[in-house]
């Protein structure tokens, strides 16, 4: 399977990039018509205590790019700082951070991308201890069940902005299940990922967040 670079690219910084504020619409089916409904300035807290409350999770994802190619895969995170999409064992690239940098491994071409994540609004996915109440900011939302979190740095645009968007279930960690999130990198490149089948507190080692350099060798991790 193969993406065009852009696409990896975007994903990538799109993670750390952020969300459209032209009217994005919620999680769901399909967009609610109710009136707009303004979130209490509490659900900002509620969010940064549901990211800190996953200690590791698992889900399947679909990340559509503006373009509308779409990719499926498996995501998985453990904090402090770890992620890894991996879209399968058919496919020639990875998208892992080890915490201190999110790389894109291409192994079609042997070729690894690096950007470092500790000053970018992506941080928010991974350390809401430092991100998500100093860049963050509440949207409003039509569905009252609903909480959508912009994430962006104005000092720092060239990060660009993510969207989280989060669900009221009371069997997720701190009440808030994490479903979806839009990024907009810095070239206006965006990125929906969704997510389905979350499981938290799952067993993750610390294995799943390396991979073996293309550049010294061609093999594929299993």
């Amino acid at each position: 399977m193969k993406t065009p670079i852009v696409s990896l690219r975007t994903l990538a910084l799109g993670l750390g990039a952020g969300a459209l504020a032209l009217g994005l619409a919620p999680a769901g089916p399909a967009p609610l018509t109710q009136p707009v409904m303004a979130q209490t300035a509490s659900d900002l807290d509620k969010v940064v205590g549901a990211l800190r409350a996953i200690s590791t999770m698992k889900a399947d994802f679909t990340q559509t790019d503006r373009q509308g190619t779409t990719l499926r895969g498996t995501m998985s995170l453990k904090r402090p700082g770890k992620i890894r999409f991996d879209y399968g064992k058919d496919a020639d690239f990875l998208v892992i951070s080890n915490g201190k940098s999110l790389y894109v491994i291409d192994y079609e071409v042997s070729q690894v991308e690096r950007w470092p994540i500790g000053n970018s609004p992506l941080g928010a996915l991974f350390d809401p201890d430092k991100d998500v109440k100093r860049f963050g900011k509440l949207l409003p939302t039509s569905n009252p069940n609903v909480v959508s979190v912009e994430v962006r740095d104005p000092k720092k645009p060239e990060f660009g902005m993510i969207t989280l968007i989060f669900v009221r279930d009371a069997a997720a960690p701190g009440g808030l299940r994490l479903t979806n999130w839009v990024a907009l990198d810095a070239q206006n490149n965006r990125t929906r990922v969704n997510l389905s089948n979350q499981r938290y507190g799952v067993s993750v080692p610390d294995s799943t967040f390396t991979f073996k350099d293309p550049r010294r060798s061609t093999r594929r991790p299993g």
